[in-house]
Formats: C-alpha cells, sequence, structure tokens
C-alpha cells in the first residue's frame, strides 16, 4: 500500500507542477502584452524600459522617448503625413532607429 500511496503522490505533484509552468507561462505572456498594442517592441528588436515600452529617439522632437510601438513599426507618438514620424516609422521596420 505504501508503494501505491507514493505513486500517487508524485503523480499528482508532477501533474501541480505542469499546471504551476503553463501558468507561469500564460501570466508571463499576458503580463507582457495584452492587448497587442506593443507588438512592435519585440517584433523589431527595440530596447524597452520597465514597463515594456520602446526607448527610442524621437526623429520630430530630437528627445528620449519610452513609447508604444505597433506592430506595423509606428510610435505612439506617430502623426501620420508629418516627414520625420513617417521617417521614424520606416527606420524602426529597418532597424535603424536610434535608441538609448
Amino acid at each position: 500500500m505504501d508503494d501505491r500511496l507514493e505513486r500517487v503522490i508524485r503523480q499528482q505533484l508532477r501533474k501541480a507542477g505542469r499546471q504551476f509552468e503553463e501558468a507561469k507561462k500564460a501570466y508571463a505572456e499576458g503580463r507582457g502584452d495584452p492587448d497587442g498594442e506593443n507588438a512592435g517592441a519585440e517584433l523589431y528588436d527595440l530596447p524597452t524600459d520597465d514597463d515594456g515600452r520602446a526607448r527610442i529617439v524621437c526623429r520630430r522632437h530630437a528627445e528620449r522617448r519610452a513609447v508604444t510601438v505597433d506592430a506595423e513599426g509606428r510610435p505612439d507618438c506617430f502623426e501620420s503625413g508629418h516627414a520625420d514620424c513617417e521617417g521614424c516609422a520606416e527606420d524602426v521596420r529597418d532597424g535603424y532607429v536610434e535608441t538609448w
């Protein structure tokens, strides 16, 4: 009876361990970017701050900014039609954007 009890306990502990690892992985994925609005920071391999925002240098205002970047490579400060903003988004996609 002791061998069966030990086997059952080991099986339950393994099962609990797997569930814990799955939950930990799901938490990390959800915490990183639950809405997908900062997918560009990881997609374009940009350095990030503690909140997961991309650290880039704004071409338009020549200042350091921590911003979210969408999957299209556009920072949240992006203004469509502005030459500096368009160039910045192109640089993000090409991997040549200035970061800090």
